[in-house]
């Protein structure tokens, strides 16, 4: 199977790409500069680049806890990175109302994954015809994704990819069981690993939550040795101040070694 994103055309076989940016818009400049610096990394090591940045992060621990720049002011600062960056973008919805617009900008929709098992928003997504990037609910067994897919097929749409970002248990804490993603690749999509959001300690600190951040490489590294079809993370030239998740971000000058590693396991895991 293969999906489209902007134009190009991915089969599931195909080495992995990335999917990076910071958790949320802080401003244009920011996203800007992290497009630019990733996006000329990928080049360099041919790997295909989507910037991914949340216009509004609905889902927070404080209600004092920063959201971002809100629908349209998200989408003219994504709608700018991919014209002069000229990459494609993805963004979370977290209405049923806000898929079609959000389609006229976004190259991928995202569903988060406390949303992933609402009906009308998934369907909504899947009608814009464009990719729709589904993270796997945290309370989700991985068999239990075949349902979504089915939902956004059911649009006619086959542009269709699914995301692990672990398993929660409780007490502020995920678990990455590797063998979902062999259970999610039996499905018709493509599968990826959110290695960032992986090591998050939700709601560890209260009113925002922690992280792990040197299990981000390692889970990497084992991910593309099980296979997948893309690399999710969240990225920032100066993590301690990023306005979100910066417990759980990579710094950017961390990626091109990171990469690097996780491109000559999968080709060794490939027997290539």
């Amino acid at each position: 199977m293969q999906i489209n994103i902007a134009g190009k055309k991915i089969k599931k076989g195909d080495s992995f790409f990335l999917v990076a940016g910071p958790c949320v818009i802080e401003n244009e400049k920011l996203c800007l500069d992290i497009a630019k610096r990733v996006n000329a990394l990928c080049s360099k090591l041919g790997i295909f680049y989507v910037f991914k940045s949340s216009f509004d992060k609905a889902n927070r621990s404080s209600v004092t806890s920063f959201r971002g720049p809100g629908f349209e002011k998200g989408l003219d600062i994504l709608n700018n990175v991919k014209e002069k960056v000229s990459v494609p973008v993805l963004s979370d919805i977290h209405e049923s109302w806000q898929a079609e617009q959000a389609a006229h900008v976004l190259d991928i929709l995202q569903v988060p994954a406390f949303l992933c098992r609402q009906t009308d928003i998934i369907i909504e997504a899947g009608k814009t015809g464009k990719a729709i990037n589904v993270k796997k609910g945290q309370f989700m067994a991985p068999g239990d994704i075949g349902n979504i897919v089915e939902k956004i097929q059911s649009t006619g749409n086959r542009n269709v990819m699914i995301t692990d970002r672990g398993t929660s248990f409780g007490y502020h804490n995920l678990v990455v069981d590797f063998r979902g993603l062999e259970i999610m690749k039996r499905e018709p999509a493509l599968v990826g690993f959110d290695a960032t959001h992986s090591v998050q300690l939700p709601g560890g600190k209260g009113k925002s939550s922690g992280g792990e951040k040197e299990f981000i490489e390692p889970l990497i590294m084992a991910a593309s040795a099980v296979g997948i079809n893309f690399l999710y993370a969240e990225v920032h030239p100066n993590p301690r101040k990023a306005l979100c998740d910066a417990p759980n971000t990579m710094s950017i000058d961390e990626l091109e070694n990171v990469l690097k590693r996780a491109k000559r396991i999968e080709h060794e895991a490939r027997g290539n």
